[in-house]
């Protein structure tokens, strides 16, 4: 019995066999052979005249026909295996087909695949088998592997493969563009739009779209305008597609006004216009406005999408709208987006930025995937509450979570060391820089050298800073704002030295170096960057105006502080309280108020620091009445709550006024617990007016605050030395020699040529120390024939008179103004500055050297500025 082996035939068809002539419908001649069971030879010839019916003949598929088939069924199983998604089984299928059966569209399939799972080695191993088998690549295929290796992120392999097949499709050109633009390669993307451009190749709102991004993005804004005429040209300048690639690129060149036109132009507003609009406003600053539109939006009936709520969320955070916020939040949830990660991160980042840390914490503990964005989302909120702390734990808690933490966290998290001086903690996460070699990345290094500086461990800073293999502008300002904030100032103008040979300053660099010339008193230095800052128009800044200002103030020139003050077009509170800080320095009360109530009037509310200034002004000028009226209106008028800066001010305007007893009454009503400052003010006082017994009292409370503080010791030691109670000075001295404190020696420096010459009290290793010797010996005398007398009761010391008045001779201060008396031309003011208190001796000799040698002297010690001109001090005795 013969049974049916391949295909199947109609009922009792009779097939010719071995018939030539055969070639009508049903001739199988070249396709099928048939075999009856019965045995015969191999090569057995067949009756021409032979016929099978159905019921007796099997069938089987010739080789040509079973290849046919074979062919079929492997292509088949590798695209069904495909459209389930299962990528290592149709690499498998395709390596075990015979390389000749597999069709071009079923490579295609698999490369589809292998693009969607961004699966690089599964599209090369097609890519591979198509080479080998000798499978044509034309341009469908082509563009296939194109397209697989762009999405794939292997443009180098895409742009080969693009280049041979290059043809007309606007669709392999834009995928080529767009790729080129996602990896910042814009200038190779632009390149390619031209070409197509050139080749003929018609554009469609894709590629509008990205080359507008591009356009954008290389700050070519006149390229872009010639794309929007030339759309106009095209007439597709009214597409909604196209309009909102528009809008994107103005709102990109921060050209909000033209963009805002074109989208009140656009008759038909889609979510993505809406969209492109309000999140152009939010990252051009114009959050408020970002939100108005937004309501427009939903007066509009356009609902919101994610894009919308992301957008809105970031303006909610950027202004402060946590109500709206939280409005957006629900609808979130309702919209089910709160499954959304990027929706939960800038709900994250909205309560953080509001000060609702409570609710970005919430937040956090509901997501079920947290990304390296959502961990540093948080740990910048814990830094921005203070609770630095809890960033470092949170930080560690990430690693160990095997979160990798990215280069945002790591700055954040150094940012955190930096805000509550965790140096410690810093040099950690330093450690975990250096293990994940992420120390050449230049971000990181400038957040490393600014968390060290902030710690005070300069060294450190200098260190990396060495270490860097590029430094940009940020660099060379994090070490030298380091430096001047660190209290170095050579160092600063040193390193602000050897950048200018190298790069050219900026405001911020400007800013930086204006405090350490001011530290100095180094008016000739600040006057070189005030320079700088002219011929390069620097002044318009208003970060750069102000130091300047606070530079002229603090080098004992407030006349010159106040043109510039005037100068200044957009006066903002720090310009106003630089200047109110300068006249109270140099003790211009007046001034000083008269300045307050004109920022005022214009409109300038004080803050807390506008008013500590203020009260010091009141204070270093004996203004009793108008320092309380002022600690009144900071209360009454302007609800500013006192904090202990304040009252610290009145105590020690009321202690320098002979007011003692007041101002000890005044701390015991305090509704805040004193600090040693407060006290000190007091003791301060105390010395002033050579009351012991009450300086002993205050001591106590000083002491029991700040044990460690030498100052307070030498403050009250110096208080019993005034008294001649030199057995108490001694069992001072011996205190404070058993707790291990040292006292600082007195030093002044005075700049001369630009060079700043230090002197050091009792010191005589100065260079011209003789002739120093000489003039102090000649004007002393000089003195004592016009009736002034050494004041031998501030050289602290149990001598006779005449050993006192060689160690009032031995300040330095004195030093300091007889060797600029020696090498300043006649009618020059001689600038010394102080690192402590000014003594009463050397205040005297500074009026009689005014008076008598007709030279102007500008004396800043540290608490005021004195000014002695004619024999007469500006502190008019208060200080």
């Amino acid at each position: 019995m013969m049974i049916l082996m391949a295909t199947i035939l109609p009922s009792k068809l009779s097939l010719p066999l071995n018939n030539k002539k055969s070639g009508g419908k049903h001739s199988f001649q070249s396709k099928y052979v048939f075999f009856s069971n019965k045995p015969y030879p191999k090569f057995a010839p067949l009756s021409p005249n032979l016929h099978f019916s159905y019921d007796t003949v099997s069938v089987i598929t010739s080789p040509a026909q079973s290849k046919d088939n074979k062919i079929t069924d492997w292509n088949t199983k590798i695209n069904e295996v495909c459209e389930m998604g299962n990528i290592d089984k149709a690499i498998e299928l395709l390596y075990m087909s015979l390389k000749t059966e597999i069709e071009s569209r079923t490579c295609c399939s698999i490369l589809q695949l292998s693009a969607e799972l961004k699966s690089l080695q599964d599209g090369k191993k097609v890519h591979s088998f198509i080479c080998s088998s000798g499978i044509s690549i034309d341009s469908v295929l082509g563009s296939k592997l194109v397209f697989m290796y762009v999405t794939c992120g292997d443009l180098r392999e895409g742009r080969l493969i693009f280049d041979k097949i290059r043809n007309e499709k606007v669709f392999l050109w834009n995928l080529m563009m767009n790729g080129y633009t996602k990896i910042g390669d814009f200038k190779e993307s632009v390149s390619l739009f031209r070409q197509m451009l050139d080749l003929g190749v018609e554009v469609n709102s894709h590629t509008v779209s990205c080359i507008l991004k591009c356009f954008a993005a290389l700050g070519s804004a006149k390229e872009g305008k010639w794309v929007h005429g030339f759309l106009l040209k095209l007439g597709l300048g009214s597409y909604n597609a196209v309009v909102n690639s528009l809008i994107a690129f103005y709102l990109k060149i921060r050209r909000v006004d033209v963009a805002r036109k074109l989208f009140d132009e656009l008759s038909d507003r889609d979510v993505i216009s809406w969209n492109s609009m309000i999140s152009g406003y939010v990252a051009n600053g114009f959050s408020e406005k970002g939100v108005e539109l937004f309501k427009k939006m939903l007066y509009s009936g356009v609902d919101m999408d994610l894009a919308t709520m992301v957008s809105i969320l970031q303006a909610c955070a950027n202004c402060g709208d946590v109500s709206l916020g939280r409005a957006v939040h629900g609808s979130g949830v309702k919209a089910c987006a709160h499954w959304k990660t990027t929706f939960c991160n800038t709900l994250l980042d909205m309560y953080a930025k509001c000060g609702v840390l409570d609710g970005a914490i919430r937040v956090f503990d509901l997501m079920s995937v947290r990304t390296v964005v959502t961990w540093t989302s948080l740990i910048a909120a814990y830094a921005r509450e203070g609770l630095s702390d809890e960033a470092i734990r949170l930080f560690h808690e990430m690693d160990r979570e095997g979160v990798s933490p990215d280069i945002f966290t790591i700055t954040t998290v150094l940012h955190a060391c930096a805000c509550n001086g965790s140096l410690e903690n810093g040099k950690d996460v330093h450690n975990y820089i250096r293990e994940n070699d992420m120390q050449s990345n230049i971000f990181v290094c400038n957040a490393l050298m600014d968390m060290y500086a902030k710690c005070g461990s300069m060294e450190d800073a200098k260190a990396v800073f060495l270490e860097m293999p590029v430094k940009d502008i940020i660099s060379w300002n994090t070490m030298i704002g380091g430096y001047s904030k660190n209290s170095l100032p050579n160092e600063a103008l040193s390193l602000f030295g050897d950048m200018v040979l190298e790069m050219k300053p900026d405001g911020t660099t400007l800013a930086c170096i204006l405090p350490a010339c001011a530290s100095l008193a180094s008016l000739d230095r600040g006057k070189e960057v005030h320079g700088h800052i002219l011929r390069n128009g620097f002044f318009s800044d208003q970060q750069v105006a102000n130091a300047l200002v606070d530079m002229y103030v603090k080098c004992g020139v407030p006349v010159l502080a106040r043109l510039l003050f005037d100068m200044i077009p957009t006066k903002d509170l720090i310009t106003w309280t630089v200047m109110i800080a300068g006249y109270g320095m140099h003790g211009f009360g007046n001034n000083a108020i008269t300045t307050f109530n004109e920022m005022r009037q214009a409109g300038v509310e004080p803050d807390e620091v506008s008013f500590i200034s203020i009260l010091y002004a009141c204070s270093h000028s004996g203004l009793l009445d108008e320092g309380w009226r002022f600690f009144n209106i900071m209360q009454d008028e302007c609800n500013v709550k006192p904090k202990l800066e304040h009252y610290a001010c009145i105590v020690d305007l009321l202690a320098r006024s002979g007011k003692l007893a007041m101002a000890y009454k005044f701390i015991k009503s305090m509704p805040i617990e004193p600090d040693a400052t407060i006290w000190g003010a007091l003791l301060s006082g105390c010395r002033i007016h050579h009351d012991v017994k009450l300086a002993e009292k205050v001591a106590e409370h000083v002491f029991e605050l700040e044990p460690e503080n030498t100052g307070y010791y030498v403050l009250l030691a110096n208080t019993y030395a005034e008294a001649e109670k030199w057995e108490e000075v001694k069992k001072l001295r011996q205190k404070i020699g058993r707790r291990g404190l040292k006292k600082n020696p007195g030093c002044s420096w005075i700049e001369v040529k630009s060079k700043v010459h230090i002197f050091l009290a009792g010191n005589s290793s100065h260079p011209q120390a003789k002739k120093i010797e000489v003039l102090l010996k000649r004007l002393r005398s000089k003195m004592k024939e016009e009736g002034y007398f050494p004041k031998t009761r501030y050289a602290l010391i149990n001598a006779d008179s005449l050993q006192k008045e060689t160690a009032l001779c031995g300040h330095s201060e004195k030093l300091a103004m007889a060797f600029g008396i020696l090498n300043l031309p006649p009618g020059r003011t001689i600038r010394v500055s102080k690192n402590l208190r000014v003594c009463g001796d050397c205040h005297e000799m500074a009026k009689f050297i005014s008076k008598t040698l007709g030279r102007e002297i500008v004396l800043r010690d540290s608490n005021r500025f004195h000014h002695f001109k004619d024999g007469v001090c500006c502190c008019r005795g208060f200080w």
